[in-house]
């Protein structure tokens, strides 16, 4: 009965489109799609597709631009407007982080191409849903992200290390999240490690690359997942002229359900 009362994705992204909300989005209309954001120009286009394709644990394309300068994703929901609906943007210029803006209408250009990635707030639901706590929703914080030293697959001038995200669990509720993120591919699938931090080249949880730490309680293990903020690790090295990204936890609400993304 309560999903019936939820804030549809369309009412959140005016939201944003209003300036009304420019937080983090985990936690935020928990049974809607949210997706990743990457706009650059068409001259890079095949070669980021080819990325995806070749990496599709950190970046699960869920749709693109139907043509350079179109700011909309039909198939995501109705009435999209890539420039305004998410609550936060990052600006990057020859590979650097210039600023974030919480509107990118007046930096859109004609040869402008959207990619959305699948996120992992998308499968917390379903954990949410087996019982199971995510901490940085009730520590009410965005989700910690860590930069590791596992390369991804080269595609053009894309190229870097993966990014993953953290959530804590003990051991038994770790083997049942794997469990369940089995079911969505789509979504960044099962996590790639959990355990030993080290493993993955991270040396402080307590200092997260992106995001903000979150509390490991005794008895409890960090489980990774591959995040979708791998992309703007591959644009610094990449050094395009220009490109536009998300802010890190700040995502495209769509109006697809997670249920549709489920794989069994």
């Amino acid at each position: 009965m309560g999903q019936q009362h939820e804030p549809s994705g369309q009412r959140w992204r005016q939201q944003c489109r209003r300036g009304e909300f420019t937080g983090p989005t985990s936690g935020i209309a928990p049974s809607l799609v949210q997706c990743n954001l990457v706009v650059l120009p068409d001259t890079y286009a095949y070669d980021f597709l080819r990325f995806c394709q070749l990496n599709p644990k950190p970046c699960p394309l869920l749709a693109m631009s139907a043509k350079p300068g179109d700011p909309t994703l039909t198939t995501l929901g109705a009435d999209i407007d890539i420039r305004t609906d998410l609550p936060r943007y990052r600006l990057w210029h020859d590979g650097v982080l210039t600023t974030e803006v919480s509107d990118i209408r007046d930096h859109w250009r004609d040869d402008l191409v959207s990619f959305a990635l699948g996120c992992s707030f998308s499968f917390e639901e379903a954990l949410l849903s087996a019982g199971l706590e995510i901490r940085n929703i009730s520590e009410n914080v965005n989700v910690p992200m860590y930069k590791t030293h596992q390369p991804c697959h080269p595609a053009g001038v894309f190229e870097g290390d993966l990014v993953v995200s953290m959530r804590p669990f003990t051991p038994r509720d770790a083997i049942r999240a794997i469990q369940i993120c089995s079911r969505f591919p789509q979504v960044h699938g099962a996590p790639i490690h959990f355990g030993d931090p080290a493993a993955l080249g991270i040396l402080d949880l307590a200092k997260p690359d992106y995001g903000d730490p979150v509390t490991l309680k005794a008895g409890e293990v960090p489980v990774f997942w591959a995040c979708g903020v791998t992309p703007q690790a591959a644009l610094e090295q990449a050094q395009l002229p220009f490109a536009i990204t998300h802010a890190p936890g700040h995502m495209l609400i769509t109006d697809l359900n997670n249920a549709t993304l489920a794989a069994i």
